[in-house]
């Protein structure tokens, strides 16, 4: 069922990270109910509150990871690259079978002090490649979000004007994850073939942030000679 039909809202798993806020503001603005999820409850109303505050007419609700995991048939995992094992290994009883689990998570070499621009090797090939590993059979996995900047996101005012490069062996679970990101005005979503192009999708995140750290700016990404819609 696609996201716009049904009745259970969209977790966003690491939303008082800066890309997480943005997307469940982004999201909500929309009108997709949002299940806020942090690893401290306390933590997670906090940010409840705050995406309230910037989107009065929003529906946020706050849960633990798990809480929020369970209440939700789309999830999306975006938290730091050290916290990703741990955050799936946490969730492996409260994902079941027929989720889809959209993971926008890059293994930047920050995630052991060293630079932003710089990737680590990843055995799997990918962090999304990994999240499949760890979650429970039946959840499905799509790779997305890597090049969307969180500043954007966070920034209401900002027409966004970004693709989403999308990785997944299944067509219709990345038409699914495409049908709920296209929600937020500005993305639109490109089917960059299988699960194992994530490790070429996560790896533009570090050639952004050199960019953007070289300009100034908060770059993203944008596909030519494409149509307006790739998901009829």
């Amino acid at each position: 069922m696609p996201p716009s039909e049904s009745a259970k809202p969209v977790a966003v798993i690491g939303a008082s990270g800066a890309l997480g806020f943005g997307l469940a503001m982004r999201l909500a603005r929309a009108g997709v109910a949002v299940a806020i999820g942090s690893r401290d409850p306390a933590r997670a109303q906090e940010t409840a509150a705050r995406a309230l505050e910037c989107v009065a007419e929003g529906s946020f609700e706050a849960f633990d990871n798990a809480g929020a995991a369970s209440a939700a048939d789309v999830v999306i995992l975006s938290v730091p690259f050290r916290n990703q094992s741990e955050t799936l290994a946490n969730l492996s009883g409260a994902l079941s079978p027929g989720q889809l689990l959209i993971d926008a998570t890059v293994p930047l070499a920050a995630a052991v002090s060293g630079k932003a621009t710089r990737m680590l090797g990843v055995w799997q090939g990918s962090a999304a490649e990994q999240a499949r590993e760890m979650v429970p059979e039946g959840v499905r996995v799509v790779a997305g979000l890597h090049t969307v900047s969180a500043a954007s996101l966070a920034d209401l005012e900002n027409p966004l004007e970004q693709d989403v490069l999308l990785c997944g062996d299944s067509r219709e679970d990345k038409a699914q994850a495409a049908h709920l990101i296209e929600r937020i005005e500005g993305l639109r979503c490109v089917d960059c073939g299988r699960l194992e192009m994530a490790r070429i999708a996560e790896s533009l995140t570090a050639l952004l942030i050199a960019v953007n750290a070289r300009y100034k700016r908060h770059a993203g990404i944008r596909l030519t000679d494409l149509d307006a819609s790739l998901w009829e």
